[in-house]
């Protein structure tokens, strides 16, 4: 049943068959088809080199034939002379410069020599014995050999004398201004160190005699010590303190030696404090 129906059915089984026939016929008349691209693009290949080479050509014919080319060896020859010609030209300019430069250089030569023996210098350099004999040249040297020679010694006697007098009065200065910087420094004050001490010196009860206990701390006489003013001070059940300032110098008094001097006076003299104590 299925062959009988594919019978009566309009299909062309065998069309492969005549399509490799018709491209075999093909291809035998114009050759494969591959090959055939390949040859076409090769030869359009050739083609567009061969037009670049010919454009190539025209144009270096064009640029060697144009306006501003020389058109064979006699343009070129005439370009040669035209530089040549120039040439020239600038070689006489520079040589004129030249010249002037020389002559103006010879002037100045000229003037300068002049300037040179007309100067007080050049004369009283300028040889004198131009018009002197040859005897008369010979002789004074002679005569003022011996002078300059007793001058040489002279002056090399003085010179080694006034090195000793200079060294002798160099000292002498050095000395006087040694002697003179100690006497200076002999009369400037020197600086002493001062404190001013304010003391608090207490009796043993309100009977004491605080006339007599100031009196004899006024007594304690030392060097580098002066008293100052005082007062008396109350302390508490009638009894009073003697105040009293003093200054002394540092080098030579101190607070231990007034302590010790004042508390001497036992028989008035209970104790002895330092109030304030500053320095000057």
């Amino acid at each position: 049943m299925a062959t009988n129906f594919l019978v009566h059915e309009k299909i062309w089984f065998d069309k492969f068959k005549y399509d490799d026939a018709e491209r075999k016929f093909y291809e035998q008349m114009n050759g494969p088809v591959a090959g055939s691209s390949r040859q076409e693009n090769g030869a359009s290949v050739i083609l567009r080199d061969i037009a670049r080479a010919r454009e190539n050509i025209q144009k270096s014919l064009a640029g060697s034939s144009g306006p501003g080319a020389s058109s064979g060896p006699s343009g070129d020859h005439s370009e040669l002379a035209v530089r040549i010609a120039s040439l020239e030209v600038e070689n006489q300019s520079l040589r004129g410069v030249v010249q002037d430069l020389q002559q103006a250089v010879s002037r100045l030569e000229a003037r300068l020599s002049v300037l040179e023996k007309s100067s007080p210098a050049y004369r009283a350099t300028a040889p004198q014995t131009q018009h002197v004999s040859p005897m008369r040249q010979a002789e004074p040297p002679v005569r003022k050999a011996a002078p300059a020679a007793e001058d040489d010694e002279d002056d090399a006697i003085d010179l080694f004398g006034s090195d000793e007098e200079e060294d002798k009065e160099a000292a002498r200065l050095r000395a006087e201004r040694l002697r003179q910087y100690a006497e200076k420094k002999a009369k400037k004050a020197v600086l002493v160190a001062k404190s001013s001490i304010l003391l608090d010196v207490k009796p043993w009860d309100d009977e004491t005699d605080m006339a007599q206990l100031e009196a004899c701390v006024r007594s304690i006489q030392l060097d580098g010590l002066t008293w100052g003013g005082s007062k008396l001070v109350p302390v508490g059940y009638g009894i009073r303190k003697l105040q009293i300032q003093c200054v002394v110098e540092d080098d030579k008094v101190g607070t231990d030696l007034l302590e010790e001097e004042i508390t001497k006076f036992e028989e008035h003299v209970q104790s002895v404090d330092i109030a304030a104590f500053n320095k000057i």
